[in-house]
């Protein structure tokens, strides 16, 4: 799978275009910019995920002999393009922000400044790249959050849409938080925990429940998770499990990392009952962990009637982010190069404002309150602007132009959050690990304030933009307007 050649992963029009662009010999460097517009499942934030992929994408980018064959045998494209295409390699650069980073809508996740031929050659896959690891990412730290400390396990690989869907996705699912997954590939190839019980199958298997538990037990007694609700929970399940708990402890076998879990049913009464009958038997170390069609509302809603569950296994709902299957980022023009190295902006107009792009170079600032270390604002600028924190700052809504706030000298920082990540061609970048990308990720939500991670209305943080790149986008609109 991470071998794959995927050169052809784009959609005909971008070829088509390259084509076009070839023949008019019209290659300008260009700045593209690829954001989103809303948040997934209407919450406060979204997780940046997905550009190791990425990465991998364009260092890996080149047409085989064979890519060539098929693209001639469309009947669409010329020889000389086709040869041009034989020896193609990304030249530009490519920016973005870190994956782990808290992030919102209309900011660029990454931005590529590349001949024009180039840029939009590599659209198609930085979309489908960063779409969904943001989308299940971003899930899954709502489901964490909801969990209030207690580890979630990604157990989606099965319901997931495919076999890519469901290892990427639970890599995102890892940046975003959880604890460990079921899929043993994703857990080989990113070095994460990989987590598991045994299935309804396995009881069923024996002649009894006892002996199949007492089997499990035997073979795996320093992970031992029974599965008790295969015939009746309270009358058999629990019981049986606190039988061969009993055995174990009273073979000398020391007790750690062991439990039940429950997959159907009223998960709060049961997970209560089941707390009560492991404590009477004196075994209150013993988890409780539960699955059946979980996500962040359900789980806010069983902590909420007092559950006695501690580890959560989450499958279909996360792995599909299933309220929300689409991230819906967008990849967008925003400049030209002149003959004189100066970026002239492009904005694309549309009935409906918020399709109204950010022209020009940009970059974003992160603005935290200084004394609590939280996330006031973020600020898109334009690329060559300074900002002193020695000064006051203005920042305001630039929609709704009246909404400003004036931050005080001392009482702010700011970080750039775009970083280089291919310069001419060459990548200037290393990937954190998933696990240090996911603490990176921890450390992110910690700056956000809890009314922006609440999972119901949560407060939509400010994304504004710097007195210049306002003034440049107005005076674009006006010019435009005149023009038509």
């Amino acid at each position: 799978m991470s071998t794959m050649n995927i050169s052809l992963l784009t959609d005909l029009y971008e070829l088509t275009m390259m084509q076009g662009y070839f023949k008019s010999r019209t290659n300008e460097t260009v700045v593209f910019d690829m954001f989103y517009r809303h948040n997934p499942s209407d919450g406060g934030y979204a997780i940046a995920a997905g550009l190791e992929q990425v990465i991998e994408y364009i260092k890996n980018l080149r047409f085989s002999a064979e890519d060539i064959a098929y693209l001639e045998g469309l009947h669409i494209f010329d020889a000389d393009f086709l040869d041009y295409l034989s020896t193609f390699r990304f030249s530009g650069d490519i920016y973005a922000i870190p994956e782990g980073t808290v992030v919102f809508p209309r900011e660029p996740l990454i931005k590529v400044i590349a001949p024009i031929m180039e840029a939009q050659l590599v659209e198609t896959a930085i979309l489908t790249i960063i779409n969904h690891q943001c989308l299940i990412a971003t899930k899954a730290s709502r489901v964490v959050y909801a969990a209030q400390g207690d580890g979630i396990m990604e157990f989606g690989l099965r319901r997931a849409q495919g076999p890519d869907a469901g290892v990427y996705g639970a890599r995102a699912a890892m940046i975003g938080g959880c604890i460990g997954t079921s899929n043993v590939l994703a857990g080989q190839l990113f070095d994460v925990p990989v987590k598991g019980t045994h299935a309804h199958s396995w009881i069923m298997s024996f002649p009894d429940e006892y002996t199949a538990f007492k089997t499990y037990a035997d073979l795996y007694p320093n992970a031992c998770c029974l599965l008790v609700d295969t015939y009746d929970t309270l009358k058999s399940g629990v019981p049986n499990a606190i039988r061969v708990f009993t055995e174990m402890r009273d073979s000398g076998l020391e007790m750690k990392n062991y439990g039940i879990r429950l997959d159907s049913g009223d998960l709060a009464y049961l997970s209560k009952k089941a707390r009560r009958m492991l404590d009477a038997a004196g075994f209150t170390d013993a988890y409780i962990s539960a699955s059946s069609d979980l996500d962040e509302y359900l789980i806010d809603s069983l902590k909420a009637q007092g559950c006695r569950i501690t580890s959560w296994g989450v499958g279909t709902n996360l792995i599909t982010s299933k309220d929300c299957p689409s991230f819906g980022g967008v990849y967008k023009l925003a400049a030209i190069q002149d003959e004189n190295g100066n970026f002239l902006p492009k904005i694309k107009l549309s009935d409906n404002t918020e399709k109204i792009t950010n022209p020009g170079n940009k970059t974003i600032y992160r603005i935290y309150e200084k004394d609590a270390h939280k996330v006031k604002a973020d600020l898109i600028s334009l690329a060559d602007e300074t900002f002193d924190e020695s000064e006051d700052l203005v920042i305001f809504d630039p929609a709704e132009t009246w909404k400003h706030t004036r931050l005080k000298a001392g009482t702010y920082t700011m970080r750039e959050l775009l970083v280089p990540v291919f310069k001419n061609g060459e990548c200037v970048y290393t990937s954190p690990s998933v696990m240090e990308i996911r603490d990176i990720c921890t450390r992110e939500l910690d700056t956000l304030w809890d009314e922006t991670r609440r999972l119901v209305n949560p407060h939509e943080m400010y994304v504004d933009l710097s007195d210049k790149l306002y003034e440049m986008k107005k005076n674009l609109l006006s010019e435009m307007s005149r023009d038509m």
